[in-house]
Formats: C-alpha cells, structure tokens, sequence
C-alpha cells in the first residue's frame, strides 16, 4: 500500500488545502493499492510559484549541471527498474513482461538521453546577418499525462523540459499516479534543486484546468484523449500559452497485396494487443486485399486466440486487464457496437475470459468491418482488432486517410521500396515497414486531431525552446 499524504511542491512533500483523497485500485484485483491527495487551484498555484521562483537559477545553469542531476536521476531509476515495472503493472495492468521495456526500461534511457541532449545541443548563438539568433528554455512548463504509460509519458516531457532549462509542474494521471510519485521521491534523494521538479495529484477539471490556465506556466505538454486535448488548447489559448498535445489514434495497418500474409497478421495483432490494446498507436485497422480476407481473419483469430489473458504480474501473462472499470465498460461497449452494426466477430466478444475480480477483456477479432462503422471511426483502447478490405492499394490509401487521426501507421509489402512509397502516403506521425521497430529517439507526434508538436529526441527536447533574435 503506497499512501501519499501531500504533493511534492519545492523540494518538500507538502500538505494539500484539503484532506480529499484519491483511491488508485489495482485493475486485476480491483484492491486499493495506494491513495494520493485530490489538489486544488491552490495547491496549483504553489507549486507553480515555486517552480517560477526556481527557473532564474535552473535556466542559467550550465548544460552540464543539469545533465548531472539527469544522469543521478537515470542511475536511481536504473537501480529500481525491477520495482517500478512490478508498480505499473499493479497500477496500469500492463504484463510485467511489457512493462520491464514499456514501463521503466523507456525512462530510464528517456533520462539518460536527456543528459546527453543537454550537453549535445548547439543553444547558438547561431550568426544571421546582423542578428545573434540564441535558443533559451520556455519557461515553466505545466506536464499532464495519461494512465496507459504513466512513467514513459512522465519522463519523455519531464526529462527533456529539465535538460531543456525549463522548471516543471507534473499533474499526473490519478487512475495511475504512484510511478511519478517514485519520481519525486527520486529527484529528492538526488538533491534535485527545489522548485524544479513538482508533482500535484488531482482531477483534470480541477487541478489539470487550473494548471493550463495559470498566468505563470508559459507552456502546456499534455498527453491524453482528443478531446481533452481540445479542452486544453482552448483554456491555453487565453494566456496564449505555448502547447504540445499527443492525443488519440486510429492507426491503418496496409497489408499489400505481395506481403507475407502470416507475418504481417501475427505482427499486426501484437501491435493492436501491446499494452492490453491501450496504447495511443496501437494498429487497431488491419486493411487487407479482399481476396484475401477470410485467410487474414482465421490467422488474426488464430493468433488472437493464443495470447494468454491474466494476472499482468505473472511471466506468462501477454494481456492483462482494462486499467479501469471504466475504461472496461466503453470496451466492452465498443464490441457491441460492432457486432450490432454487422462486422463479423471472429473470436472475442463482450463477455469476461474468465470468472473472478478484474476488468479483463477477451482478446477480440472482427472481419467484414467497413470505414464507417463505430469500431472503425472511434478510439478503442482495448484488445480489439479490426480487419477491412480493400480492392486496390489507391483504396487502400484512401481508407487509411479517412479518419481525424494521424498518430501512427503501418505497411507490409514484400518490396520494401514500394512500402516505404505507400508509407509516405499515410497522413500520420510515423509508420512501420515491414514491422518496423520502436526508435525512443525518433520524433513522436501526430497529424490532424492526433496533436501538435513532437515528444522524444532532439525535435522533442527543441519543443522546449524559444528561439530569440539579437540584432547588432
């Protein structure tokens, strides 16, 4: 049981305005596993001063003073690797498997590569005619992330906002706080300065608002749903703030008509399944030729059929629960509405995989699914699979484009040229070819109602900069 009983604002853990408490529940048990303060505006406007207060002396700070803190906070991770995957797990539902990478082995490498960011990058001053043309950190930074990854997303802003200059405000996911609230602890241990780092813990209308909204936080990184996302955009809009916004996806799955069928199913489910299927760039739309539907869905519905449903703490364990009961009734909604709508469902459904506690769904595959259906337009977040056809690859392109997302993608060709050229097509923020892998140094970000900006990298750590011009 992790019970926090104040925020971490200044360098102190510090008592919130009110004894209001979030429970966090453990999805596969449906056990309170800790509980975290319900802040307020006030508690906001604390840690924001503090983090103003503090930004003169952190943002004058060499590069390599800060890349030290950085690199004290990557070892602290580094030594708790096996604690903080085992905590998300009991938090997210995340298979303890996934979560050693997902879960703390991408922070770890986030802050270790932010140290290098720091001290690798060229602040200029960069000569333009008669101009001296310098970077400098934003400013105090408000960071609010989502539950689904809630250390990575913590530390892809976190991270590189510190390295960048900046001084940060963290209002984390309440259905999955505990792993930031191990970071604060980490920065403390560290002797990270006060102010720099602050977390307060809350509800999104009341503490998140109230963040995004206050005069002295000059940017917002949010990562959430797209219509939150909106939300922010507008309340940032009044103080004309700098935003980030990484929101939802409805990512396409261009399975050509030369790609080796097996492989690009079985790699397309695990894409769709990562994380429980609760993952911003899961492939949840597998477009395949139509004369090759009925082939793709007994692969898909063999695959899915195989994936072990359980405890995501034991080795085995490849799908864990819903993080929420919440987030298991809009699932479990989801695939109602499909079967309701007429797409063929090949293997899932509604009903739970087994007896007992937990917000566990089956792993679910549908066919016969077309671009307009519920479970085609709509963000899922779960273990659902959708496979459509498609009668030439300019259809298929098409398909992939029609939806307000842009987020990720996909395309198996057995020409790897001609996938890349479709590739280039898709209007999202990356795609894989040929089931490209993961690079936590590449650009993270959509097209469209998927977001603004970029996290990770150099372009993410540049989202934290001002770009200033001093002529002579």
């Amino acid at each position: 049981m992790r019970t926090y009983a104040g925020h971490f604002i200044d360098g102190t853990w510090t008592q919130p305005r009110n004894a209001d408490v979030i429970e966090v529940v453990n999805p596969a048990d449906e056990r309170v596993i800790g509980s975290i303060p319900a802040g307020t505006p006030e508690d906001v406007d604390r840690a924001v001063r503090a983090a103003a207060r503090a930004f003169e002396e952190w943002s004058r700070a060499t590069p390599e003073v800060r890349a030290d803190y950085l690199r004290r906070i990557h070892q602290a991770l580094e030594e708790r690797a096996e604690d903080i995957a085992r905590l998300v797990a009991s938090e997210v539902g995340t298979p303890v498997q996934e979560s050693r990478v997902l879960q703390s082995g991408l922070p770890v490498f986030t802050f270790g590569h932010a140290a290098e960011l720091a001290t690798g990058f060229d602040f200029g001053p960069e000569e333009i005619g008669n101009s001296h043309v310098v970077r400098e950190p934003v400013g105090v930074v408000g960071c609010i992330t989502p539950w689904n990854f809630p250390l990575h997303q913590v530390s892809l802003k976190v991270a590189l906002a510190l390295a960048a200059g900046c001084t940060v405000v963290l209002k984390p996911s309440e259905v999955a706080p505990l792993s930031a609230m191990l970071l604060a602890e980490i920065a403390e241990s560290v002797g990270l300065p006060a102010g720099v780092f602050n977390v307060v813990t809350g509800y999104g209308p009341v503490v998140g608002e109230a963040l995004v909204a206050h005069p002295d936080v000059a940017m917002v990184s949010f990562t959430g749903s797209t219509r939150a996302g909106r939300r922010v955009a507008a309340l940032a809009a009044e103080t004309v703030k700098k935003v980030a916004l990484e929101l939802g996806g409805k990512s396409p799955n261009i399975i050509l008509d030369d790609a080796d069928l097996e492989a690009a199913v079985t790699d397309g489910v695990a894409k769709c399944y990562l994380n429980s299927g609760q993952t911003c760039i899961a492939l949840t739309r597998m477009l395949v030729p139509r004369d090759r539907l009925g082939e793709a869905g007994r692969i898909a519905a063999r695959v899915a059929r195989g994936y072990r449903v359980g405890d995501p703490q034991d080795e085995e364990t490849q799908i864990g629960p819903m993080v929420s009961d919440v987030q298991l009734k809009r699932v479990r909604d989801y695939i109602a509405a499909g079967i309701a709508e007429g797409a063929t469902l090949l293997t899932g459904g509604p009903d739970a995989p087994h007896e007992g506690p937990g917000y566990f769904v089956a792993p679910t595959v549908f066919s016969d699914v077309t671009n307009d259906m519920t479970i085609a337009r709509e963000e899922i977040f779960g273990p659902v699979l959708s496979i459509l056809p498609y009668d030439s690859e300019e259809e298929a392109v098409a398909i992939a484009n029609d939806t307000p997302y842009g987020l990720a993608g996909a395309v198996w060709s057995g020409d790897p040229e001609r996938a890349r050229a479709v590739a280039r097509r898709i209007r999202a923020g990356m795609v894989d070819v040929n089931g490209g892998a993961f690079n936590p140094l590449a650009p993270f970000g959509g097209y469209k109602q998927s977001g603004v900006g970029r996290e990770a990298g150099r372009l993410g750590f540049e989202e934290f900069l001002e770009t200033k011009a001093i002529q002579h």
